[in-house]
């Protein structure tokens, strides 16, 4: 049976989710506080990872950077506050998808179930090494590896994925709708402004380093591509 991690010093609530995860066909673990998760983590093995922002001795933001080190498990933020910077914030440091307090048992295993699905859906297609190289850009999805001119550019795995998307369709137009579902998953509750958050700063790591020969380029209104600039020269 998959476990769930389920950490939120709320015990009541933490409880409540437990049940919906065991009703699932889970086995629910949960933890009362970052350091108690963190150690968990690290001692078993975990499907999905529930993290709330606000814990003690260590919070959700520094829980996931940690997990990040060494994991890519499916992690969920649980925040009580719906503030953009909080959601993009977890986003951007490695989380899959965040929830926002109040939330239904259900809401939390059809997130559950979806991230469990684009996992599997990945797994089925990693046989062969999922590799590109464009000018002096090279990207390995399987090693979470992007180097321009060989040097390492440090990216989160959205960020990686939105990259190796765009490169793999060179010149193909993509939405931000048809990206979101794409590597969001087709029921993610968030909404067009996650892609673009994600490009932003994606585009501003890239920019960092020269490369003349491809962008990631804007339409605007329209949505995000991948520009091999060298072949319309």
């Amino acid at each position: 049976m998959e476990r769930i991690l389920i950490a939120d010093d709320h015990l009541q609530i933490a409880k409540i989710i437990a049940e919906f995860v065991k009703k699932s066909g889970f086995d629910p673990v949960i933890a009362s506080d970052g350091k108690e998760a963190l150690d968990l983590f690290h001692r078993e093995k975990f499907a999905v990872i529930l993290l709330d922002v606000m814990m003690p001795h260590m919070d959700g933001f520094a829980l996931c950077r940690e997990i990040r080190r060494t994991s890519s498990v499916p992690i969920i933020m649980i925040t009580a506050r719906g503030e953009d910077f909080e959601r993009v914030m977890g986003l951007d440091i490695g989380a899959d998808d965040y929830i926002v307090k109040p939330f239904s048992g259900e809401e939390v295993m059809a997130r559950i179930r979806a991230i469990l699905r684009r996992v599997d859906r990945s797994s089925q297609t990693s046989y062969a090494k999922r590799q590109i190289s464009v000018g002096n850009l090279f990207i390995d999805l399987d090693d979470a590896l992007v180097k321009i001119d060989g040097q390492i550019v440090a990216l989160t795995k959205k960020e990686l994925e939105i990259l190796y998307t765009l490169a793999e369709n060179r010149g193909k137009l993509f939405s931000r709708e048809a990206l979101l579902s794409l590597l969001w998953g087709y029921d993610y509750y968030g909404d067009s402004r996650t892609v673009d958050s994600h490009v932003k700063r994606l585009r501003a790591k890239l920019d960092m380093m020269d490369h003349p020969g491809w962008q990631v380029k804007t339409v605007w209104g329209l949505g995000y591509k991948f520009e091999d600039t060298e072949d319309e020269q």
